[in-house]
């Protein structure tokens, strides 16, 4: 009679308590099991917390059991893969550090680390999902045999033995052939020193003749220092007590020509020693044993 006073259906009026009392009944049934959907922690007083999920990190604890606290997503560069009551996340894992030979496979987010993997032509030899430096792949001059891949380096063609033996065989005749070739040397040259001291003790003692006059050497200057030669030009000059300096200064004015340089010091000498100069210079000659070279001066200064 109620309800037909106020013009409502009974029916009416039965479906909307009932629809008021299931809103209730699901409101009370989240507050008490639904909302701990990844799990529970047992606060310090008792209270059993809702874990904060994946990606975030515990701000606050609950104040109510079975209830959530207040939950933080992760700052940039850190993460929380599972559910937790941490204060903090972690840092992620860096894919960029130096001499480790690694690159990003995937970006790090809040609920996942980074994941690394070997730069090209790289390879780790432990597990790659966990791997903290790659190394650089093998060369392999004989050729591949397999190929590098990010878990195992490459391996090589084995070395041809004929190859191999070839090489060492034509190395050893190379040195071979290296050392006779100095031998050959250091023996021609020995005999060809023995020959030309042989010559220059033998040869004939100077005779000066006799009151030899006084001879200028200044036309005869190329002859002899043909003659004489640098080296030895260098000994008579140093004997004469001409200073290294003035014996360099022949050498850096006439580069890459002994002949010039020859004469330049033989005209210094002359003009240290004037008058009595083509004397000495045979003298000279004789006391360093190069009596077959004094001859040859006597026979250029004196002609018979």
């Amino acid at each position: 009679m109620a309800a037909a006073s106020t013009g409502l259906p009974v029916w009416w009026i039965f479906c909307v308590l009932a629809s008021f009392f299931v809103a209730t009944s699901s409101a009370e049934g989240r507050n008490d099991s639904l909302p701990c959907v990844d799990g529970t922690y047992e606060h310090d007083d008792g209270r059993m917390c809702c874990l904060c999920g994946a990606g975030q990190h515990l701000k606050e604890h609950c104040t109510t059991s079975q209830q959530y606290g207040k939950c933080e997503h992760c700052a940039p560069n850190t993460y929380r893969s599972q559910p937790n009551s941490l204060e903090s996340c972690e840092p992620c894992t860096s894919c960029s550090q130096p001499n480790v030979n690694l690159e990003v496979k995937q970006s790090c987010t809040s609920a996942s680390d980074a994941k690394c993997q070997c730069k090209k032509e790289h390879y780790c030899s432990g597990d790659t999902e966990t791997c903290t430096i790659c190394h650089p792949c093998k060369e392999c001059p004989e050729g591949i045999k397999v190929a590098c891949n990010p878990r195992n380096n490459t391996v090589c063609n084995e070395k041809k033995e004929g190859v191999q033996h070839i090489g060492v065989i034509m190395g050893i005749v190379s040195i071979l052939v290296i050392v006779l070739g100095l031998l050959a040397f250091f023996c021609i040259r020995k005999h060809w020193r023995a020959r030309h001291q042989i010559t220059e003790s033998n040869a004939p003692d100077v005779e000066m003749p006799l009151a030899a006059p006084v001879v200028d050497l200044e036309p005869y200057l190329p002859d002899i220092a043909e003659t004489i030669g640098w080296r030895d030009m260098q000994v008579i000059a140093t004997r004469s007590s001409i200073s290294a300096p003035i014996i360099e200064s022949c050498q850096l004015d006439h580069p890459n020509n002994s002949q010039e340089q020859t004469v330049r010091l033989l005209q210094i000498w002359v003009e240290k020693h004037g008058e009595e100069a083509s004397r000495k210079l045979i003298q000279i000659l004789k006391d360093m044993g190069k009596r077959g070279k004094a001859e040859k001066v006597k026979n250029i200064v004196y002609p018979s």
